[in-house]
């Protein structure tokens, strides 16, 4: 039986940090919330095989990658950016329009800004584009909330941090269920 494209396939599936950076982070009001959230993708992406890239947007100025998640990304591609859209490096473009990557999983901040700009150019671009809304935030509720519903007019899926890692995970009984579980507790 196939599975409905529109699931996530870990087999093609890449998880994209936008920018969570000490800066920006400091002044998020659900940053607790988003790191942990964040976190979670990560630790699911070691379990899963899960590729994980992650940006910084000008981290002179707005510092590097909380350590909370930077200590998941040692090993992971990271690349620099001053345009808000992720599709704005050239570098970036390139190793994904080179890749078997054909889903990406956004999470980051700002939803409104970073975030929005990417999902929408990624779309553009032929990429299925999955925003995990408890790992995205803005500073304002009504720029994260706006950012998610034109996202979804826009036939970008919004879902949540759980239901990605069990898309990814297909089924339980396996050791990889038993690992992830214990992250979801």
């Amino acid at each position: 039986m196939n599975r409905h494209p529109k699931l996530l396939n870990p087999d093609y599936s890449l998880l994209l940090v936008i920018d969570i950076q000490e800066k920006l982070f400091r002044v998020m009001p659900d940053s607790v919330k988003i790191a942990d959230r964040a976190e979670r993708l990560l630790e699911g992406c070691k379990v899963l095989g899960i590729p994980l890239w992650y940006t910084e947007q000008y981290p002179k100025g707005l510092g590097p990658t909380i350590e909370q998640l930077a200590v998941h990304c040692h090993d992971a591609p990271r690349f620099e950016k001053t345009g808000f859209s992720i599709c704005m490096n050239a570098d970036l473009v390139h190793a994904l329009k080179t890749s078997s990557f054909r889903q990406i999983v956004l999470v980051g901040i700002e939803t409104h800004v970073c975030v929005l700009q990417s999902a929408f150019d990624l779309k553009h671009n032929g990429f299925q584009v999955c925003v995990v809304r408890d790992a995205v935030g803005s500073r304002f509720d009504i720029d994260h909330s706006t950012a998610l519903q034109r996202m979804q007019q826009e036939k970008i899926t919004v879902t949540t941090s759980e239901s990605v890692l069990f898309e990814w995970l297909v089924k339980a009984g396996t050791e990889k269920f038993k690992k992830l579980s214990a992250l979801i507790k």
